[in-house]
């Protein structure tokens, strides 16, 4: 309670801040989220409405097959055209929870989406900055490192997350101080979030018993509109505190009747070293990023779709581990993700819709050692020495959705497969540590599905769903392989048009990583043993969901739209895998320099006890938690709301689990004039305290964040954006993180764009 009445006082003062004179409204601008054309039976759609079973959203037109073209607007839109309205958030179609199009205020589980126009409101400086927004979800990042990992549910590391980038899988890992998973990916790329929580989502690969986050980069859709066939869009932001400068080029064309399309953007980063809130600057937190990404889609014949996709990225920076003490290295990391696609969507056969993709990942991580510690130099360290770690992901994704009636009730059947395959190589001429903590080997994960959506008389739904999982890991002398079969069973009623109830179990499975599974090596300061588990088993999830799914049109007044979501869940993991103590105790130094074998036989020598460590299955871990979100817009502003709550603990000792994230509230707040041009509003999350149980991960202060933003979309064709973050400069640090985040920022972007019908 405390919490909540903190959070709402500051959201009193923050709206002060744009509260004025609200000007009459038309429709606003935004970009929307591109999704694939699927025929979807979404529940009902409006207070007192439903939507048939065969009701189809027309997609953009660069996402439907040739044949399905928009209809071409006769007269010219002038620059000064009054933008549309954007969606209320809660009614952004996701894909994540059942691989088909779906609203998420209709979604039967925990799922959100993030939109182009809502980043475009953020002007984010990493990722975190937009995953803020969604309950449930967290990250844990290193703040002189450009990667993240994300964290849902209180779960992370290791895949628990399947982290999707234009539906290719991030499986990048380097053990170490910081998170056992992360990926790469500017900000400035990005074109859509899709996140769907908990280990639900039976149809989108192996291991996801933490959630699935899909992220589109843009593409044709965010620069054009359909009546537009070509166009180029530049983008300049710049910023304070470390922001730097950000550079954004794309240009795209479509061909005509839509017979093919072409996207392509140039992004370039610089930034600098920041200060947080007490105005310390945090060395080594700037860095250079250069990256390309080209989108191509044709369309030969009517309901044939071939895509293909290339994301390349160079990141370029220094740092010296994560608590900024260790051995400093110079940095230049690659990732890039190459996919290829086919769909065929024959008009009139409903039983086909056939999807086939192909893809590889890579991320290269070279580290050229710059000043070793003391450590370092005592084992033959050198500056120059080099750390090469390379991850190689191949994987496809094939499946088919029915859809057909058996008397009254409406089936949507997708059947499928799916297949990863890692390959990591490390050379370490650096010490050695790295090449201990994060071996060589290979695992390959392979999948098949059945999924069936069920509908009856309107407000009736049921999802029923098995998912078959197996897996082969192996590297020097060790070998495992397991598999699994994981039900998924829900449920949605919805007695009256604007609520629905719905309730979910669902169960998933991870395999062990290469390095859970193979690590060995030892620790440099203080010198503990790290043992690896050939024998470790995988992590089998248990979850329970239930929710309310509430939607009102016309609340208040004419057009305005209310939508709220709550989510509760208990997810119980079997053979949770975690690091832990083994074995006899040991004496080892604690002061840098003082031999070993002196420990023993020194009376108060500067040593102290260890045990070996190791990654192990414990019996059994459960995680709880509630979630909430909602939001309402009347046209002339709009507000939303949400909240997250997370239990965590070992059932056999009782101790809060390492991952669990603070509670946290937030909320957005904002209003629209000058004919819905102008948009200005506030944003403020409020983060409870979390007590750590161990000396990694200290524990974290409550604190607020507050931002203010605003958007100007002067004509179709200059856009402007500011946003202040942090505004009251407050000095804070993130649960999991090592280092302070930023204090004040401001970051904006002068966007401009020319086009042709």
């Amino acid at each position: 309670m405390l919490l909540a009445r903190r959070f709402w006082a500051l959201v009193g003062v923050s709206a002060l801040a744009v509260s004025a004179a609200q000007a009459q409204t038309g429709p606003t601008n935004s970009a929307g989220t591109v999704l694939p054309p699927v025929t979807v039976a979404p529940s009902a759609a409006s207070r007192g409405a439903v939507r048939p079973a065969s009701a189809e959203r027309r997609a953009p037109a660069s996402q439907r097959p040739a044949g399905r073209v928009s209809e071409r607007r006769t007269p010219t839109v002038s620059p000064a055209a009054v933008p549309t309205l954007p969606p209320n958030p809660l009614d952004e179609f996701s894909v994540t929870n059942t691989k088909t199009e779906t609203p998420v205020i209709d979604s039967l589980g925990g799922t959100s989406v993030i939109s182009q126009q809502q980043i475009q409101q953020t002007q984010p400086d990493r990722v975190s900055d937009i995953l803020r927004q969604i309950p449930g979800v967290s990250t844990q990042e290193i703040s002189n490192n450009p990667g993240q990992a994300i964290n849902i549910r209180g779960m992370q590391d290791f895949g628990r997350v399947n982290v999707l980038v234009d539906g290719a899988r991030q499986n990048f890992q380097s053990t170490g101080h910081g998170p056992n998973g992360t990926f790469f990916l500017d900000p400035e790329l990005i074109g859509g979030v899709d996140v769907t929580r908990g280990p639900v989502s039976t149809i989108y690969g192996s291991g996801a018993i933490g959630g699935v986050v899909s992220f589109r980069t843009r593409g044709i859709d965010d620069i054009l509109k359909p009546e537009e066939t070509a166009g180029f869009e530049q983008r300049i932001g710049a910023g304070t505190n470390g922001y730097g400068i950000v550079s954004s080029t794309a240009g795209g064309f479509r061909l005509p009747d839509n017979a093919a399309n072409v996207f392509g953007q140039f992004v370039l980063r610089d930034g600098y070293n920041y200060k947080d809130g007490a105005g310390l600057i945090i060395s080594d937190t700037g860095k250079e990023l250069r990256a390309g990404n080209i989108k191509v889609n044709i369309n030969p014949a009517e309901g044939h779709q071939i895509s293909a996709t290339a994301l390349i990225q160079s990141f370029d920076f220094t740092n010296n581990g994560s608590a900024i003490t260790g051995a400093r290295f110079r940095n230049e990391l690659d990732t890039s993700t190459y996919t290829l696609g086919y769909r065929y969507t024959p008009p009139d056969m409903p039983l086909i819709d056939f999807n086939v993709k192909g893809y590889y990942s890579t991320t290269d991580s070279l580290q050229t050692l710059l000043s070793p510690t003391r450590t370092y130099t005592a084992i033959g360290a050198r500056p120059g020495g080099q750390i090469k770690v390379d991850l190689e992901t191949t994987g496809f994704d094939v499946f088919n959705t029915s859809r057909f009636d058996t008397g009254p009730i409406s089936h949507t059947l997708t059947i499928g497969g799916d297949g990863v395959f890692d390959h990591v190589r490390t050379r370490d001429n650096a010490g050695g540590f790295t090449g201990a903590f994060t071996p060589s080997g290979e695992r390959s994960l392979l999948g098949a599905f059945v999924q069936d959506e069920m509908r009856y008389g309107g407000w009736l739904r049921a999802v029923a769903a098995v998912r078959y999982d197996s897996y082969e890991l192996k590297g020097g002398a060790y070998k495992s392989e397991g598999d699994r079969v994981s039900p998924r069973g829900t449920i949605g009623v919805s007695p009256f048009p604007w609520i629905e109830f719905f309730g979910t179990y669902a169960e998933g499975y991870r395999a062990p990583a290469i390095s859970e599974t193979l690590i060995s090596g030892t620790h440099p300061f203080p010198a503990f043993n790290i043992l690896p588990n050939p024998g470790l088993r995988p992590e089998t999830a248990h979850n329970w969901e239930g929710g309310i799914n509430i939607k009102f049109d016309d609340v208040l007044k004419e057009g305005d739209k209310f939508r709220g979501k709550v989510v509760a869940y208990q997810n119980t993991i079997d053979n949770y895998i975690g690091m832990q103590g083994v074995g006899p105790y040991y004496s080892v130094p604690v002061a840098p320099g003082f031999p070993a074998f002196l420990c023993p036989i020194v009376p108060n020598a500067p040593c102290a006890p260890m045990q070996s460590q190791q990654f192990v299955n414990i019996a059994k871990a459960r995680i709880s938690g509630v979630e909430v979100e909602g939001a309402y817009d009347w046209g002339t502003g709009f507000v939303s709301a949400m909240y997250s709550h997370v239990e965590g603990k070992n059932k056999a000792t009782h101790e809060t689990l390492t991952t669990i994230p603070p509670d946290r509230v937030g909320g957005t707040f904002g209003l629209r004039f000058l004919d819905n041009r102008l948009t200005v509003g506030t944003r403020v999350t409020y983060y409870d305290a979390r007590r750590s149980i161990n000396t990694t991960f200290p524990s974290t202060k409550e604190y607020a964040l507050v931002d203010l933003f605003a958007s100007y979309q002067y004509n179709d064709w200059i856009r402007g954006d500011v946003v202040l973050a942090n505004i009251g400069d407050v000095r804070y640090t993130r649960y999991l993180d090592a280092l302070a985040s930023p204090g004040f920022q401001a970051r904006g972007a002068l966007t401009i764009k020319f086009a042709t019908r």
